[in-house]
């Protein structure tokens, strides 16, 4: 049976490795439930399955860079002494995609969601991850794009020379149960991003809210939109 309410909590900041560990339990809990299911269906077809449930989490982190399955080392350019000094964590993870920066004023959010509630296609799952970015900054009057080939937010993704990420996105699936999820730069400090080939991309810049509109915008302001527009883009019911 389908499921389409999604427990929302936000978390402030928080620690990376705290994140991880508290999405890695909800993730485990939600297989759990699917592979109780499953078995109970092998043993009795006739008996009534258990709902998974969903949850989506909102956070800023402490300066951290994190490196996905398919990143390379050699896309951090700051050894360890430069990360000793600026304070920046660093993690590998198993989520997917490239390098990547967290940090203060850049809302961050976590979908732990079983697709089956909603739709087994990982492709479609990402685009809506990415309209809910597009439709969140529009709000601000900037026209959030996709690149071809490249998952994330851009502005100008084929103005050579123009062409700046805005959102950033990377995320596990498995058993159609989903983790991780996106970065928007909102107030962020862009230098730290000059220590690292942002998601194994070259040649583009990064930008964020704050300097394409020239002034800072209250987080908990974007958030309230992400919120509303994740619910609208997911069709879902918060509880």
């Amino acid at each position: 049976m389908q499921n389409r309410r999604v427990k929302f909590e936000l978390l402030g900041k928080i620690d990376y490795r705290s994140a991880w560990d508290y999405q890695e339990q909800l993730f485990s809990e939600i297989i759990g439930i699917k592979t109780a299911n499953r078995k109970l269906e092998l043993e009795n077809p006739e008996a009534q399955a258990a709902t998974t449930p969903n949850y989506l989490l909102f956070c800023e982190h402490y300066p951290v860079f994190t490196l996905g399955k398919s990143g390379k080392m050699n896309h951090l350019l700051a050894g360890t002494d430069v990360l000793n000094e600026r304070k920046i964590s660093f993690f590998q993870t198993n989520r997917g995609g490239d390098i990547t920066f967290h940090g203060p004023e850049q809302a961050v959010g976590y979908p732990i969601l079983d697709l089956d509630n909603f739709f087994t296609d990982i492709g479609k799952y990402m685009r809506c991850l990415e309209e809910v970015i597009i439709q969140t900054i529009a709000e601000y009057g900037l026209k959030g794009e996709r690149s071809a080939g490249e998952t994330g937010v851009w502005l100008d993704p084929d103005h050579p020379g123009k062409a700046r990420k805005i959102c950033a996105m990377g995320v596990r699936c498995s058993r159609w149960v989903t983790m991780h999820g996106w970065a928007l730069n909102v107030n962020t400090d862009l230098s730290y991003f000059d220590l690292i080939i942002p998601c194994g991309i070259q040649g583009k810049a990064v930008t964020s809210i704050q300097k394409e509109l020239g002034r800072p915008v209250p987080i908990e302001e974007v958030y309230q939109k992400l919120h509303d527009h994740f619910q609208q883009v997911f069709e879902l019911e918060y509880f």
